[in-house]
């Protein structure tokens, strides 16, 4: 099978196709389009063939009263049973590759690798196996969300041990699917899943602001590090893989001209982002210096020991400093932001210790998403944010997506992905932004966490009260397979 990498590699070196036929905005030949899901969220089959029971398991079967409208992943879209017509669907679109995700509690049930689930195995070796069928490259994230219950049991992301089970299982998918996976993502936005579950009330739900948030950050980057230099040492001279890692980066545009909010905005990039970046990415590692000044400072006033942001020892900075062939990039949205003035509270948070106020504009587009609105041109300004404070890595958008009211009529769905894909076009070829494939989230309706299934992001609408989970294409379908068959945008889409 090709690898995701190798083609993004070469593209990277060859540089990208400026002009186009008839003035058609095109991408580089080696540019790949792709789609993403991730296990929980369209699998189901949460309890058969030897899973074991993860934290979103736990959390919607406790907590169903949290959720939107009630629901949970236990049966999803099905595509435990289901992924032959999902990888047909891929290959109606004429996408080059697939963005799926491995659930940790079905390869190990009780998150330790003592005991591996065969039926596991067996499922993603089937998976892989019809994806090179259609010649269709895998691109596999190790971690979206779903961890082990046990482990959780054990103080999850908050416990320093998890790191050192992070590469047991790590090593497990190296060994069960090197010879079929060459490109890998350890993480699935850690921001997300550490300032939302362990800092708030996404699963486990641990409320934590300010401590528990900043635990599991540290803890997943040990894991990374540590995943990625056991990669190299013992499984890439052999597989000839890349490792990368998926953060999350909506915009963040200062309100006002204002030096005030100038500065503000650039402290939020730093912790929404840097947080996980700058120790991964950067020339000197570690956290970012203004994450690390501000928290230090604010748990001092708040009467702390010690601050609430842990450290690294020096190993663990040069160990995690450049850990990652690639940096997969999540980006849906922008919000603008206004200085706090409000007094350090006693109580610690993450928000305070940002030290920025997040608004939108109301005149912005909307999604079926309170979060998500339309605006394009934050897609280009994150880019070359990266490119300037990263020194221009090889990125790959792994995922981009709207969400709307259920319907085969998305006229605005395809209006949001070719406004961004046009601000992704400005940025490779005029700004030059190395980013090398872009990812639709997603390829079908699935459960999305706390907002169950009032929110679509789907090219393809999943009927949930049929039988067979009946997938059926959007016409925003029909559009992104030209875009994904052609490198191009098409004139006219209907």
């Amino acid at each position: 099978m090709d690898s995701v990498l190798s083609y993004f590699l070469c593209f990277a070196f060859i540089g990208a196709r400026v002009t186009a036929e008839n003035e058609k905005i095109c991408f580089p030949n080696k540019f790949l389009f792709g789609v993403a899901t991730a296990a929980y969220q369209i699998e189901g089959a949460w309890n058969v063939s030897g899973k074991g029971e993860s934290i979103w398991d736990r959390y919607t079967h406790s907590h169903p009263e949290r959720v939107f409208d009630h629901h949970n992943g236990d049966t999803a879209a099905d595509s435990y049973h289901l992924f032959k017509r999902d990888v047909d669907m891929m290959e109606q679109l004429g996408v080059q590759f697939y963005r799926f995700s491995v659930s940790w509690p079905r390869i190990l049930p009780n998150g330790l690798s003592n005991e591996i689930n065969e039926d596991g195995i067996k499922y993603y070796t089937l998976l892989l196996d019809e994806l090179k069928a259609h010649n269709i490259m895998p691109l596999v994230t190790m971690y979206h969300w779903d961890l082990p219950q046990s482990l959780q049991d054990l103080g999850g992301w908050t416990n320093p041990i998890i790191a050192d089970y992070f590469v047991d299982y790590a090593r497990v998918l190296f060994e069960a699917f090197g010879d079929k996976v060459d490109t890998w993502l350890t993480f699935n936005e850690p921001f997300s899943f550490c300032f939302d579950g362990y800092g708030g009330y996404d699963a486990p739900g641990a409320h934590g602001s300010g401590f528990e948030d900043y635990l599991c950050g540290h803890n997943v980057l040990r894991a990374h590090g540590k995943v990625y230099r056991m990669y190299q040492q013992e499984f890439a001279e052999t597989q000839k893989g890349h490792v990368g890692i998926t953060l999350d980066f909506a915009w963040q545009e200062p309100a006002t001209t204002s030096d005030e909010d100038q500065h503000a905005a650039e402290v939020v990039r730093q912790f929404f982002l840097g947080w996980f970046a700058h120790p991964i990415f950067s020339e000197t590692g570690d956290y970012p210096p203004i994450m690390r000044k501000r928290i230090d400072y604010i748990s001092k006033r708040q009467n702390f020991p010690r601050s609430r942001l842990p450290t690294f020892t020096s190993d663990e900075i040069r160990m995690i400093r450049g850990s990652a062939d690639f940096l997969g990039l999540n980006h849906y949205t922008t919000y603008l932001v206004k200085r706090n003035r409000n007094k350090i509270a006693p109580q610690p948070s993450f928000m305070t210790d940002m030290g920025g106020i997040l608004s939108q504009k109301p005149e912005w587009p909307k999604s079926n998403s309170t979060w998500l609105k339309v605006v394009p041109w934050g897609f280009r300004k994150a880019l070359n944010w990266v490119k300037a404070a990263y020194n221009n890595p090889i990125t790959i958008i792994t995922e981009n997506g709207i969400s709307l009211e259920p319907g085969l009529q998305d006229s605005r769905r395809v209006n949001y992905i070719d406004g961004y894909l046009r601000a992704l076009h400005n940025a490779i070829i005029k700004d030059k932004c190395n980013v090398v494939g872009y990812t639709y989230w997603s390829l079908l309706d699935n459960f999305e966490w706390m907002r169950g299934f009032s929110e679509r992001f789907g090219l393809y609408e999943v009927n949930y009260d049929s039988t067979n989970k009946t997938r059926t294409a959007r016409i925003s379908a029909g559009y992104y397979s030209k875009v994904a068959q052609t490198k191009c945008l098409p004139v006219s889409w209907v």
